[in-house]
């Protein structure tokens, strides 16, 4: 039996740009141990799940996915963002995101270039859409940098866009960030199927969270572990 979608739009819908990973690699932990495993914790904060003794084949997936952070504030209060994970701002202009504040607050926006009217400016198109062109700016009545801060917000902030999950009548599902947490579905699949075999070759499951920066398979798997 296929486990549910439902287990994948949950996990999606987890914001996780990297280093803002610990909420989607609980999610992955308790859904692991709802299925009878018993997952761990690397030091990096990564979930690995064996589903058998002494496993020597590893299969990955990654929790993190592309975002950005606060790396200034305007003086009309819009806010400047760096990419984390490499992506182009085209990708994303005019998208909603969330700004996840420091102090656990949540704020909403929009990514936009900083002249986006075509009627306006003659060469908006023409435009390269980079750091220094773009801002973001914020569901709220703020209109200069101390009261944009006034609201908590400063550098280091997370950035998170919206995913856009959809499931549709083919078949097909359409959403951000299926790099890879449909990838860690698939693992959610293996580790139901490999539960109702006998006899299954034991393999170490792992979820890792550093992928979108290059390094995230790079360490934490068992000492076992001969193949990924």
């Amino acid at each position: 039996m296929l486990l549910p979608y439902s287990a994948l739009q949950e996990l999606v819908a987890i914001d996780s740009p990297t280093g803002y990973t610990q909420k989607a690699c609980d999610f992955i932990f308790d859904f692991l141990l709802s299925m009878g495993y018993q997952p761990e914790r690397t030091n990096k904060g990564a979930i690995k799940c064996a589903t058998g003794p002494n496993p020597k084949l590893a299969i990955a997936a990654h929790t993190d996915t592309l975002g950005a952070i606060v790396s200034g504030i305007k003086a009309d209060g819009t806010l400047v963002v760096s990419p984390i994970g490499g992506w182009p701002f085209n990708n994303f202009e005019g998208e909603y995101v969330r700004i996840i504040t420091l102090g656990g607050d949540v704020y909403t926006g929009t990514l936009l270039l900083n002249n986006p009217s075509v009627h306006a400016h003659q060469n908006t198109q023409l435009l390269e859409r980079k750091t220094e062109n773009m801002h973001i700016r914020l569901d709220e009545l703020v209109h200069s940098k101390a009261e944009t801060a006034a609201l908590g917000i400063r550098n280091g902030d997370f950035v998170c866009f919206e995913t856009r999950y959809v499931e549709l009548p083919s078949g097909y599902i359409k959403s951000r960030f299926m790099d890879n947490k449909a990838g860690c579905f698939v693992l959610f699949e293996l580790a139901q199927r490999l539960k109702s075999m006998p006899n299954a070759p034991a393999v170490e499951l792992f979820f890792s969270n550093y992928e979108e920066v290059g390094h995230g398979g790079s360490v934490g798997f068992s000492d076992g572990i001969e193949e990924l």
